[in-house]
C-alpha cells in the first residue's frame, strides 16, 4: 500500500522552462521592484500570474535551493568588506517571492514557503493539498521554481535542472485531476505489498487496484531526472510519471474532468 495518496483539483497550471532564452513577462510588478528581482523570482512571479485571475488566493512557494545565488553574492561581499544592499538582504529569503506576488497584487492571503531537498516538490504538492483540503472554497496556488545552485557549492545530488511551474487548486472551476501517490518503497515493492494486502483483506478490492495501478503504469514510463520533469511530463502529456528518490517513490496521473 502506499504511504500517502491524494487527488489535487487542477483549475489552470502554467510553466517556464529552464532552458528559456526569453526573459519572461512580468509588467504587473512594478519596474522599481521588477529590475532588482532575481531570475528565480521572475519566472515564479511569471507563472504564478499566469495561473491566478484578480481572486485573492492563498500562496505555497517551494524550492530547493530558493535565493542562495544572491545570499551567496552576499557573503561575497561581507568577504571583501564592502556594504551590503538592504534590498538585496530583503530578496534573499526563500518567500522573497510572496512577498511581492502578494503586494502586487494586494492580496493579504496566506502565504507559506516550503523546502525539502530533492523531493520539494512532492512535499510542496502534498502542503497545498492539505491548505486546500482544510478549507475548500478557497484557493491555493502552488508555485514551484528553482535553479542550480553556485558552482561555488560543489556536486549535488539529484541538483534541480531549473524553471517553474504554477498550479492553481480549485475545485469549483477545475479542468482535472492530479493523482499523487508516494511510495517509501520502490515500485516492485509497492506493487508486491498492495498484491498481498489484497489477498490477506487488508485493503479493498478498489483501493488495492488503485495503489497496483499507480506502479505499474508509472513503471512503465521512463525515469525523469527530478520531480519537476517527471511533473511535468504528466501535465504536458496526460501520462502516468514517477520519480524515484532514496527510499520513496512519487508517482503522478492525470484525469481529465468528466464532461
Amino acid at each position: 500500500m502506499p504511504d500517502l495518496h491524494w487527488t489535487i483539483p487542477v483549475a489552470r497550471w502554467s510553466s517556464w522552462p529552464a532552458a528559456a532564452s526569453a526573459a519572461p513577462d512580468i509588467g504587473f510588478i512594478e519596474p522599481i521592484v521588477r529590475r532588482r528581482l532575481s531570475t528565480l523570482s521572475k519566472v515564479a512571479l511569471k507563472v504564478a500570474h499566469d495561473c491566478v485571475a484578480q481572486d485573492e488566493v492563498r500562496v505555497v512557494f517551494a524550492s530547493r535551493h530558493g535565493e542562495l545565488r544572491r545570499t551567496t553574492d552576499i557573503l561575497r561581499t561581507i568577504s571583501t568588506g564592502e556594504p551590503v544592499s538592504p534590498t538585496a538582504f530583503s530578496l534573499s529569503v526563500l518567500n522573497a517571492m510572496t512577498g511581492v506576488f502578494g503586494i502586487a497584487r494586494g492580496d493579504r492571503s496566506a502565504a507559506s514557503a516550503i523546502s525539502a531537498g530533492a523531493e520539494t516538490l512532492g512535499y510542496a504538492l502534498l502542503e497545498a493539498y492539505a491548505q486546500y483540503a482544510t478549507e475548500p472554497g478557497s484557493p491555493v496556488l502552488l508555485v514551484y521554481a528553482d535553479e542550480p545552485a553556485d558552482p561555488a557549492y560543489g556536486t549535488i545530488e539529484d541538483e534541480v535542472q531549473g524553471g517553474a511551474i504554477a498550479i492553481l487548486l480549485n475545485g469549483e472551476a477545475a479542468a482535472g485531476q492530479l493523482v499523487c501517490t508516494l511510495f517509501g518503497a520502490g515500485e516492485r515493492e509497492a506493487a508486491e505489498a498492495a498484491q498481498q494486502a489484497s489477498h490477506a483483506g487488508e485493503a479493498s478490492e478498489a483501493n488495492a487496484a488503485n495503489v497496483a495501478n499507480a506502479a505499474s503504469e508509472s513503471s512503465a514510463d521512463e525515469p525523469f531526472a527530478t520531480q519537476s520533469q517527471a511533473l511535468l511530463h504528466c501535465l504536458e502529456t496526460g501520462r502516468p510519471a514517477v520519480w524515484q528518490g532514496a527510499g520513496a517513490a512519487w508517482h503522478w496521473r492525470w484525469h481529465e474532468r468528466a464532461a
